[in-house]
């Protein structure tokens, strides 16, 4: 019987889906799927992308969006939540709304991500993450999205399989693997001062703050606790346009057996061609090139039926 694997994100994604057939035979499939990244504004939400120039520029309402996207052919919207949820995540009605007003339009799976984590409101009284992804589920959610309280709140609620664990590390360069005790892989450019190797540190709170832990480790971590899939970002490469960090992608997509989501670095349809075919990924995503229209959806499907990836088109 075929494996199918999902996963949620902060961008469109290609999903591959993957098979084995009787004889040991791969069966893959590719799907598109829109993310959009929210901000609040006062009694509703934009969503916004954040420009080379550190400015942010306003997208359009994340309802309309969904719905278009919905009706372009993808497979899965999903949302990012960037600024609510901080101090009551269950006081965020205008998120609870966006969620219930998709839902009864866009006939795909919905996931929403951002400040999914215990909370003690202004009353005193506690709230466990476990209650906040409820909410979100009864609102139309079919996934949630954890990051910086992944580990945390793993043990509470991963076992349900339908949350996805968002790893945020950036690389730091060796010239030994031993000067760490961390995972490490061997590099194929060499770092800025001719360094052959580097570790991936994990990062919290939107990549200002690093971790004692590398992506190997957690990632190895967050699958025995039970998560569902895992969303590689890079922030190196993020908002770069070069191309997925490929050494990353398969040292996590090589270690672990649920569903690796490669994140951060496409460009060009070649980027998602070249990820499937060098890693074990089970998708991949890109985000500002699909909304900005500099890449159309159709060409990134045709583009992988052309290599022999099979898509629905």
């Amino acid at each position: 019987m075929g494996k199918l694997t999902g996963a949620i994100i902060t961008g469109y994604m290609m999903y591959l889906y993957e098979g084995i057939k009787n004889g040991g035979k791969k069966d893959r499939v590719c799907f598109v799927s829109p993310s959009l990244i929210s901000k609040d504004g006062r009694d509703q939400y934009d969503v916004r992308e954040q420009t080379k120039d550190n400015e942010v520029r306003n997208l359009g309402k994340p309802v309309e969006l969904a719905g278009q996207y919905y009706l372009d052919g993808a497979d899965e919207v999903s949302f990012l939540n960037i600024t609510g949820f901080r101090d009551f995540p269950l006081g965020d009605l205008p998120m609870l709304q966006i969620l219930r007003y998709t839902s009864e339009n866009v006939f795909v799976p919905l996931t929403v991500g951002g400040g999914i984590r215990d909370f003690t409101d202004a009353n005193g009284r506690y709230y466990s993450s476990l209650e906040v992804a409820l909410e979100y589920f009864r609102s139309g959610a079919d996934k949630i999205s954890i990051g910086s309280d992944a580990v945390y709140a793993a043990e509470e609620y991963l076992k349900t399989g339908a949350v996805v664990v968002s790893i945020d590390p950036r690389r730091q360069y060796l010239k030994s693997p031993d000067e760490v005790k961390f995972k490490a892989v061997k590099l194929q450019n060499l770092g800025p001062n001719g360094e052959e190797y580097a570790w991936y540190q994990c990062t919290v709170n939107g990549g200002r703050e690093g971790r004692p832990i590398g992506a190997y480790e957690l990632a190895k971590a967050v699958e025995e606790l039970g998560a569902g899939e895992i969303l590689l970002n890079c922030i190196d490469c993020d908002g770069q346009g070069k191309g997925f960090d490929i050494e990353l992608i398969k040292l996590v997509s090589d270690a672990v057996g649920i569903p690796v989501i490669a994140s951060s670095g496409a460009g060009t349809p070649n980027h998602f061609s070249e990820v499937f075919e060098k890693t074990n990924a089970s998708a991949a995503l890109a985000a500002g090139i699909f909304h900005r229209k500099e890449v159309p959806i159709q060409s990134v499907k045709e583009h992988l039926l052309k290599e022999g990836i099979e898509v629905r088109m």
